[in-house]
């Protein structure tokens, strides 16, 4: 199992920096609306998230049965996507930042066994309730980085549409 969600990873976040490498900087710092992230937001995102995923599952294999998880409001979640955090970094610090996330998930998963990857622990999430391991990396590492892939998709669709008017 950890090695597909390390490819599949591996591979959206290399399709992510092939379609920041081919964009001007406004496109990738566009902001489609207030409530809704830029591209260089969606990365940094992705770069404070990942890792922190990572640490949590090593903290479940230190501690088996440990409480996980976090809400949308975490600190280092809001922190990581601020305005004034995305302005201060360049496009390519940001792209070498992506680079090592895939490092991280690499060295922080491939080694799990099937014994701690099926162990089960409790997120502070209502929404998740009670969970295996494996479900912090298929839904929020794996799936979690595809679905980002697909809203920097989106934005671009929405900025083209924007420029076409």
């Amino acid at each position: 199992m950890t090695q597909k969600n390390i490819t599949s990873v591996n591979e959206s976040i290399d399709r992510i920096v092939e379609t920041v490498n081919g964009l001007p900087e406004e496109a990738i710092r566009w902001q489609p609306s207030n409530d809704e992230w830029s591209i260089m937001q969606i990365m940094a995102h992705i770069v404070e998230a990942l890792p922190y995923w990572i640490e949590e599952i090593e903290l479940l294999v230190e501690t088996p049965g440990k409480e996980w998880g976090r809400n949308h409001l975490h600190e280092g979640r809001l922190e990581a996507v601020k305005p004034e955090t995305v302005e201060a970094i360049s496009v390519v610090e940001m792209v070498k930042e992506l680079e090592k996330v895939k490092r991280t998930v690499q060295a922080g998963i491939e080694n799990l066994t099937e014994e701690q990857l099926s162990a089960e622990a409790t997120s502070v999430n209502p929404n998740f309730g009670t969970k295996p391991l494996s479900f912090i990396i298929e839904h929020l590492i794996d799936q979690h980085v595809n679905k980002h892939e697909g809203q920097i998709n989106r934005n671009l669709s929405k900025l083209s549409s924007k420029s076409s008017k």
